[in-house]
């Protein structure tokens, strides 16, 4: 038997605005204007003779009819996308498409990236650093390394590490004022914000740290210079501006070789983890399980604060 189906722009324009609840939000995934959008969604409701959405004065709201309809077009279309791409695995089955944040990208991975380079050299590594979230349905990406709760809605997850936040400095710095060996004794140094943390509203500020370790009376918190991105602020605390408060994943290469040290015990943890994520029709795939699988190894491979060289004391 024949199959009776609607216009396929009709349905893509369908299942994007109830996807996003929003015939502008769909025109912008499309690339087309709200207008288009509309006329597609009409089209398919006189091709099934059921009204799809509610028209509002400034919004639209899909009918029950349409939030029946959208969870099997979503799979459909993603079955789609599953079959297209069976036809290009042979030519990118050597290429890792990988995105995550800029800081992520500068200071955790790209330092340890060669040890993946030595192991798989069979394999072409391609780093796309964004804060803006993956969007796996537009393809581009074979997996994705994101900081955030784990809570990834059709995605396979794996946790790469729980973070922390804690004082890093530059050693030089230290030895220049004597050493630092209490919290009090930031007073005497410049304080380096990394602003990047407040898209954790559980991270702590310099503020809440100073709280947390009993020093926030006896150091000014709202002084010294403010980063937008967090490797620019420990980049700055490797060229001796002055203190910051950043995360161990993102120091901990510097750390490790001595560019940082830390100079008390005060880590903080963080509500957020890194984890590693891409779409279920990856999850199988020997090139990704191998990188994810690396990446995991690294995590693990993490120095703790013992096998860090000492912080600077003072003198005598």
């Amino acid at each position: 038997m024949r199959r009776r189906l609607p216009p396929l722009n009709a349905l893509r324009a369908f299942e994007a605005a109830a996807r996003h609840e929003s015939f502008k939000g769909a025109a912008d995934e499309l690339s087309v204007t709200p207008a288009a959008v509309g006329h597609q969604i009409r089209t398919l409701e006189d091709f099934l003779g059921v009204e799809l959405f509610h028209r509002l004065n400034r919004a639209v709201e899909p009918t029950d009819a349409a939030r029946r309809l959208l969870p099997d077009l979503t799979r459909a279309f993603d079955l789609m996308v599953d079959a297209l791409s069976t036809l290009d695995e042979d030519d990118g089955e050597n290429v890792i498409s990988v995105s995550t944040v800029p800081s992520f990208a500068v200071k955790w991975l790209i330092p340890r990236l060669e040890r993946f380079n030595r192991a798989h050299p069979e394999l072409d590594v391609r780093i796309s650093a964004s804060m803006e979230m993956t969007d796996f349905s537009k393809g581009g990406f074979d997996c994705a390394i994101r900081f955030g709760s784990g809570n990834y809605p059709d995605l396979k997850a794996w946790k790469i590490l729980d973070d922390t936040v804690l004082p890093a400095a530059s050693p030089t710095l230290l030895a220049s004022v004597g050493g630092v060996t209490q919290p009090s004794d930031l007073s005497r140094l410049p304080l380096i914000h990394d602003d990047s943390l407040r898209y954790d509203p559980m991270t702590p500020d310099w503020r809440a740290w100073l709280m947390a370790v009993g020093a926030e009376d006896k150091v000014d918190w709202r002084r010294g210079t403010h980063f937008s991105y967090a490797d620019h602020a420990v980049q700055a605390a490797i060229d001796g501006m002055g203190v910051v408060l950043t995360r161990r994943s993102l120091a901990a290469h510097d750390l490790a070789t001595g560019r940082l040290v830390t100079p008390f015990q005060g880590e903080q943890p963080l509500s957020m983890s890194y984890w590693f994520v891409c779409p279920p029709r990856n999850a199988t795939r020997s090139r990704i399980m191998a990188f994810r699988d690396w990446i995991l190894s690294e995590a693990s491979r993490m120095p703790t604060e013992e096998e860090e060289p000492a912080a600077i004391q003072a003198p005598g």
